[in-house]
């Protein structure tokens, strides 16, 4: 059976041709509907965030892109890729619309996605079919004369919202007053900054100067080890949800992960208990992942027994607890290519991953956790009208010059410091292993 795509689904849905619920009739709609509309999100998982003042827009697509049908803009990406060939390499989230994706010439979770920018220094573009800050971190380690391009200028992260560079220099100035700033004897600093990659170049270029480094999903572990060698704490932002998961993983006890708002006096802690605190958790979390719960774990496995549930660490606790085992998606897609024909997982992360997992594994019975349709909102900005259109700039058509457009650059003032976050990042590589769910080890 063909399984459509997520984009499909919806459409199908809303005209009453398939059963099922989405979290917004609004997910129909073109998203440059929304980009002319006030300042928001978009529809999906993170239509109720609070978006800030200030954050990029997008101009109005032409209406040549916004007429065309699918079909002539897959037609005019393939038509613009073959005319630049090696010119530009276009990379893509597994949290993309299949419409888009089906394009990439990478496709991946962030730190494939980081990896993968470097692969390719004959490109004079790289296309990121993504978010705004997997675009920064691409211009990052990009080589200088390359042009880092987001299809929507739109396409920005909640999550990465939740810790801004003034919020997170403000508590750590406070920690600098309750620890101060000497080593101990074994010469661990008192606190380290990590921040998730889902965090703004910024936040990356502060870590960086204060000793700190990047993390993503794949490697939070690894990254965590490598700040507890340097540093008596850990300040972790923005995600609390990953940062707790991962912490409770290695043996950290909760009451030494105390949470920090930022809206409230140390935090919101005391003094001593931010004393013994060994990960300071900062008071962010991902729209997308906070829908799943431990009641829909327990519906399904009543509906199917011995089903493999499987989630994304930016869960909450509870959920990652409830489940047969965790991961990044980069693992999630892993451990159901390694299970036995015939296997049922309940996967607990964005649909538009997991619909594509159950069409190219129909071996196995795989469905979402969540049974409303609620893509996530930021990746949801991205359309193949935007990816026809940047990439027709670059080869100039209709007797247009040829031009960059929405090109991502990130300020020299914070390069410096964020590329070597980076560089740390990339060298804590995860050991290398093959997912193994819990119960089968």
């Amino acid at each position: 059976m063909t399984i459509p795509s997520v984009d499909r689904t919806i459409q199908l849905i809303s005209t009453g041709a398939a059963s099922g619920s989405t979290c917004s009739p609004d997910l129909v709609t073109a998203p440059w509907e929304f980009d002319a509309a006030a300042p928001g999100y978009g529809p999906g998982s993170s239509m109720g965030d609070v978006i800030p003042t200030g954050s990029p827009r997008q101009g109005e697509l032409p209406e040549t892109y916004r007429r065309a049908t699918p079909e002539e803009l897959a037609a005019r990406i393939r038509s613009a890729k073959a005319t630049l060939g090696d010119r530009v390499v276009i990379l893509g989230h597994f949290y993309q619309r299949d419409e888009v994706l089906q394009h990439a010439d990478f496709v991946g979770d962030s730190f494939q996605l980081a990896q993968a920018t470097k692969s390719r220094p004959e490109a004079e573009a790289i296309v990121f079919c993504g978010v705004h800050f997997m675009a920064e971190t691409a211009d990052l380690l990009s080589g200088p004369e390359q042009a880092v391009i987001l299809p929507n200028l739109a396409a920005g992260c909640s999550m990465a919202d939740m810790a801004d560079l003034d919020s997170v220099t403000e508590c750590w100035e406070q920690l600098e007053d309750l620890y101060g700033t000497q080593a101990d004897a074994s010469g661990r600093v008192p606190v380290i900054p990590v921040t998730y990659m889902n965090s703004s170049a910024a936040l990356k270029a502060f870590c960086g100067e204060h000793g700190g480094i990047v993390c993503t999903s794949s490697n939070a572990q690894t990254v965590l080890g490598w700040a507890f060698e340097r540093g008596q704490r850990v300040l972790f932002f923005p995600d609390q949800h990953l940062g707790r998961n991962t912490a409770k993983a290695m043996g950290v006890p909760l009451e030494q992960m105390p949470m920090w708002n930022p809206r409230k006096p140390l935090g919101g802690s005391t003094a001593t208990e931010l004393d013994d605190a060994r990960v300071i958790l900062w008071h962010g979390f991902c729209s997308v992942h906070r829908r799943f719960t431990v009641d829909q774990i327990t519906q399904a496995r009543q509906t199917h027994p011995g089903v493999n549930v499987i989630v994304h660490p930016e869960c909450p606790m509870a959920v990652v607890d409830a489940a047969d085992s965790a991961g990044s998606t980069d693992f999630i897609g892993k451990a159901i290519a390694a299970a036995p024909a015939g296997s049922t997982f309940a996967i607990g992360t964005e649909i538009n991953l997991v619909q594509r997992l159950a069409a190219q594994h129909p071996e196995h019975t795989i469905f979402c956790l969540d049974p409303v349709i609620c893509p996530c909102s930021t990746m949801y900005r991205i359309h193949a009208g935007y990816l026809a259109w940047v990439l027709e700039g670059l080869v100039g058509v209709d007797g247009r010059a040829p031009e960059v457009l929405n090109r991502i650059q990130v300020p020299a003032s914070d390069a410096v410091h964020a590329e070597v976050a980076l560089e740390r990042m990339l060298a804590a590589r995860p050991p290398a292993a093959a997912p193994v769910l819990v119960g089968q080890a």
